[in-house]
């Protein structure tokens, strides 16, 4: 199964598995190869709407966090679902209002090779103290290009799921 297909249906099982009236329209799946990440639209409290800066930071907390608190059960009882049925473990978050909040994620180790000019990069950022070790400055690296390239690394995927239904099309060894 490629991997545009198994989003397909991880996107339609969860907008089938969802309990109603959970989000505002379905959620939004994100798929990669250890952990499938279910981000859901929390309508906005009218509460929100009328307070302003501090105040309506605080309500939408509050409400993201009342949230997090009533559907824990739920959640993972569907996650323990999915997990057995997909292979991947499931991180759940919300938004609401601009705020955009993860209740639990994957924190994978990743293994490269770096040449000296690379590994000055990572230790300056520690010595810094923007970092506290070379991997948490180098997670800070990939975090920045990632928000500098959002558009670049989306067309990207678009191309590589082209590639994928060729690969799928074509002959079967």
């Amino acid at each position: 199964m490629t991997t545009s297909n198994a989003a397909e249906e991880l996107r339609g099982w969860f907008t089938g598995r969802l309990p109603e009236g959970w989000f505002e329209g379905p959620p939004e799946i994100v798929l990669d190869r250890e952990e499938v990440s279910v981000v859901g639209r929390l309508p906005e409290p009218a509460a929100a709407r009328d307070a302003g800066g501090s105040e309506r930071a605080g309500v939408l907390s509050g409400h993201v966090n009342r949230f997090r608190e009533e559907t824990r059960d739920q959640r993972i009882a569907i996650a323990r679902e999915a997990e057995h049925r997909f292979g991947h473990k499931v991180s759940w978050g919300v938004e609401c209002g601009g705020l955009r909040e993860m209740f639990t994620t994957l924190s994978v180790p990743v293994m490269t090779r770096l040449r000296q000019p690379e590994r000055r990069v990572l230790d300056t950022l520690v010595d810094a103290g923007v970092a506290r070790s070379r991997s948490d400055a180098l997670a800070w690296c990939v975090r920045l290009v990632g928000k500098n390239t959002d558009e670049w690394l989306a067309e990207l995927r678009k191309a590589l799921e082209h590639v994928e239904r060729a690969r799928a099309a074509g002959p079967s060894a």
